[in-house]
């Protein structure tokens, strides 16, 4: 009994490390890419998914990144940029003075000799109080740690569902 134990757990390592080299590693470009992949009005909330990838998987923040360039009210504080807009009278207008929705996309490095990753960020986002017009959108992008930008990706129009 223990040679055939013995045996099932050395064919099924072997098998593991023979499947492993053969997956194909990961290769994207060092610059951050993002795309859209949906958004769903709640009431007094959106919810927001994208996809991302980084071929040196360096997205992310740790709570010490706060010298420059990731000073608090600079530009590379928020690695996570959401820009807000309202359809008013027929014309899309940025919101500036509005709910603040970037943030900080804490580290996603792995621990892992082969740095790309790809992954999906779900953005909740609540309107308190709601906007005065219900047709919205967003533009989004990230900068990872070395400040690279990624592409920028307009959500189509989203209609607010309100109570």
């Amino acid at each position: 009994m223990k040679k055939r134990l013995c045996f099932f757990i050395l064919f099924t390592v072997t098998i593991l490390l023979i499947f492993s080299g053969c997956m194909k590693k990961q290769s994207f470009s060092d610059i951050p890419q993002i795309s859209f992949l949906g958004a769903e009005s709640l009431i007094d909330t959106v919810v927001l998914t994208i996809s991302y990838q980084d071929g040196n998987g360096d997205i992310g923040l740790s709570k010490a990144d706060t010298f420059a360039p990731y000073q608090k009210n600079g530009p590379y504080y928020y690695n996570y940029v959401i820009n807000f807009f309202e359809k008013q009278n027929g014309v899309f207008h940025q919101v500036i003075d509005s709910i603040p929705f970037s943030t900080r996309i804490p580290v996603l490095t792995p621990n892992d000799p082969n740095k790309a990753i790809k992954g999906y960020i779900i953005d909740t986002m609540p309107f308190y109080p709601p906007p005065p017009y219900d047709t919205i959108r967003f533009e989004v992008f990230i900068y990872d740690h070395a400040l690279n930008k990624s592409n920028t990706i307009t959500t189509p129009e989203i209609i607010l569902r309100k109570k």
